[in-house]
């Protein structure tokens, strides 16, 4: 069982925070849609604080690939970091899994739509998300020195990295703007993903 460190952020100028990574040395590895379906089975997992997901990702012109995961209650590392047990694997077919999941009792209760950029910088994974409408956020994983030093070429400062949950960043959100976050993409109504045109 593998452990997850992270901070996010909240990006004001996606475009510049972009072109600092990349003139720090910063490697693109994945550019496209991330789908999160969560699933649970009469609120058992969500009590606990847990997540089991299928994450699928949908590369622009190649084929799409998923990850069955399953994350711990949140947690804080003792030198601040969001902390997570999680048990991941590779699916061909994100379908599939969704099936074998519901054949358990499990079904979905929530869903995550983002357009993402993945890049691999100073050994941390940094990983900047559109959702529908909100914030655009930075996500940085992997040791604490790896953060760090993604943290210090982001050309963010390091106050605005926080150790809090997505639920936390759409609450500020809202009680910011006079709309609500939407963070499905099924939610959206008409109106315009706030990824369209890039």
């Amino acid at each position: 069982m593998a452990e997850e460190l992270e901070l996010k952020a909240v990006v004001p100028d996606p475009s510049r925070t972009r072109e600092r990574l990349k003139a720090a040395g910063a490697r693109e590895v994945y550019r496209g849609m991330m789908r999160d379906r969560l699933f649970d089975s009469a609120g058992r997992l969500t009590a606990k604080g847990e997540v089991l997901r299928i994450r699928s990702y949908e590369p622009r012109g190649e084929p799409t690939h998923a990850m069955v995961g399953w994350k711990g209650p949140t947690l804080r590392s003792p030198d601040g970091y969001k902390l997570r047990q999680e048990i991941e694997y590779p699916t061909p077919d994100g379908a599939t899994a969704a099936r074998l999941l519901e054949a358990l009792g499990y079904s979905v209760i929530r869903s995550i739509d983002r357009y993402v950029e993945i890049f691999s910088i100073a050994g941390a994974t940094a990983r900047l998300e559109w959702y529908p409408r909100m914030d655009v956020l930075m996500e940085i994983e992997g040791t604490p020195a790896a953060i760090e030093s993604a943290v210090g070429q982001s050309g963010l400062p390091r106050s605005v990295f926080l150790a809090d949950s997505l639920a936390a960043f759409v609450e500020r959100y809202e009680a910011r703007e006079s709309h609500p976050a939407v963070v499905a993409e099924q939610d959206l109504g008409n109106a315009t993903p706030s990824w369209l045109g890039l």
